[in-house]
């Protein structure tokens, strides 16, 4: 049986000398992993859409339960993504990311979405970096159903508390912590969070269609890292990477 679908590829992993697998994010069918035959061949047709971080239409061949390409158009490659090193590692670490999030034939089309976006904002709108990385964490961690509770205090109902709960993903002032508390909790400013509830609750389509200054912004990308990462109990050797290259 064939199947025709759009995806981008989070993953390429050698299978052997001529072959690799691919890892993919569509729409309909969630991550699929699938086999590119003769991809590490060189002048392979399959080289450009197979690449990473590249979004194109594959035709698949099914066979009882296993996937392979059997055609493989480009649709966008993120070329100006691929000029700068720094920007090339965040996007990676957004595919790590979504990987992790994502399951097998289970459709996901807001996770892809959102990884499209963020890729187009870094690559043709190079918006900055931190930015982008905040709304990527900020709105995936809310599409794997970690969404924050931002409104309020949790204990005093205070709308403009000071500090952020990693573990718990709630709001809290600084004076209402109670001495049993173990939790993590972050500063957080008011600018920080009218930007966190805007990433949380806006329309996909106007998610970069916030401004905040240059401390905040950096302080709120800090912010996101540490929940995501908090909520999922786990580090990303790409994040590492890409963190690296800022020294």
């Amino acid at each position: 049986m064939y199947l025709t679908i759009q995806g981008i590829v989070l993953r390429v992993t050698d299978y052997n000398d001529r072959d690799a697998l691919l890892t993919l994010l569509t729409r309909r069918h969630g991550k699929l992993t699938v086999k590119a035959r003769g991809l590490r061949r060189k002048n392979s047709p399959l080289t450009a859409p197979c690449q990473l971080l590249a979004y194109g239409e594959f035709t698949l061949f099914e066979y009882k339960g296993q996937y392979t390409i059997n055609e493989a158009q480009s649709i966008e490659l993120f070329l100006s993504l691929r000029r700068d090193l720094t920007r090339l590692s965040l996007g990676t670490y957004f595919a790590q990311v979504a990987e992790v999030l994502s399951q097998e034939d289970l459709p996901n089309p807001e996770l892809q979405s959102l990884l499209l976006n963020c890729l187009y904002a870094l690559s043709a709108l190079e918006l900055p970096e931190e930015k982008v990385k905040a709304v990527f964490e900020l709105r995936a961690a809310c599409l794997s159903g970690y969404t924050p509770d931002l409104f309020g205090c949790h204990i005093c109902g205070n709308q403009n508390p000071d500090r952020f709960d990693l573990s718990a993903g709630q709001l809290e002032c600084r004076s209402c912590r109670r001495g049993e508390s173990r939790g993590i909790r972050l500063p957080v400013t008011p600018a920080m969070l009218e930007a966190m509830r805007y990433i949380c609750l806006c329309d996909p389509k106007k998610l970069f269609s916030f401004q905040v200054g240059a401390d905040t912004q950096r302080q709120l990308a800090e912010l996101t890292e540490a929940y995501l990462c908090t909520q999922l109990e786990r580090g990303f050797s790409t994040l590492d990477f890409y963190k690296s290259l800022l020294i």
